[in-house]
């Protein structure tokens, strides 16, 4: 079922630089040119007009602890309506290229706080997005062992939330196999191209539905 949205609803997305996508350094209203300005134009030309507003928190780099530390200022501040998350895989990177470890359990306590306080203090629905990985790399599959249990928390944690829960994982995979390969999809196996972004925004735009 789509989640039922006012028509004068405030959506927050969140998370890395896979929101980011540029949005503090281009012009316009900051929403980037990622799958989040194309979700956004998805639903405004299948809603027509509304009051829809759109934000876009991401940044470059984060992990699970730095939304945390962040919270107050770019989520609970914002009195959002829907809360959209994508976080993780920078958790597990730097672990393989910094040795900065992350454990799953320090991912699941801080992705449950975040959680915790857009519902109860804010009272907003939530869309989880998995985090992903789509291989380019031969060594990148070795960080599967690593992002798995974090895809199986926030699987977790939607069900707990009753959280509408995108799983990006394994559609961007399947886009991987019907178009030609990983790096059409994400040139670096974490970063989407133009194609993994419109992946993503068709499916985000498709969980949602304007009342």
């Amino acid at each position: 079922m789509p989640l039922r949205v006012p028509a004068d609803s405030t959506i927050l997305f969140q998370g890395d630089s896979v929101t980011d996508t540029s949005r503090r350094t281009l012009p316009g209203d900051g929403l980037g040119n990622g799958y989040v300005r194309m979700a956004v134009d998805l639903l405004r030309e299948r809603s027509g007009p509304c009051d829809l507003t759109f934000l876009n928190r991401g940044i470059s780099g984060n992990r699970v602890a730095d939304l945390r530390a962040r919270w107050d200022e770019d989520a609970i501040a914002l009195k959002p309506d829907v809360v959209s998350v994508l976080i993780g895989v920078n958790d597990t990177w730097r672990r393989y290229d910094s040795g900065e470890v992350t454990t799953a359990a320090a991912y699941e306590r801080d992705y449950r706080h975040l959680l915790t306080r857009a519902r109860d203090e804010l009272g907003a629905r939530l869309v989880l997005i998995e985090p992903f990985l789509v291989p380019v790399e031969a060594e990148q599959w070795d960080w599967r062992e690593d992002l798995d249990p974090r895809i199986q928390v926030v699987r977790r944690l939607a069900e707990e939330f009753d959280a509408s829960l995108l799983a990006a994982d394994g559609l961007l995979n399947q886009a991987a196999r019907e178009h030609g390969g990983a790096r059409a999809v994400a040139g670096d196996g974490v970063h989407p191209t133009p194609l993994g972004h419109a992946v993503l925004a068709r499916a985000w735009a498709g969980l949602l539905e304007v009342a």
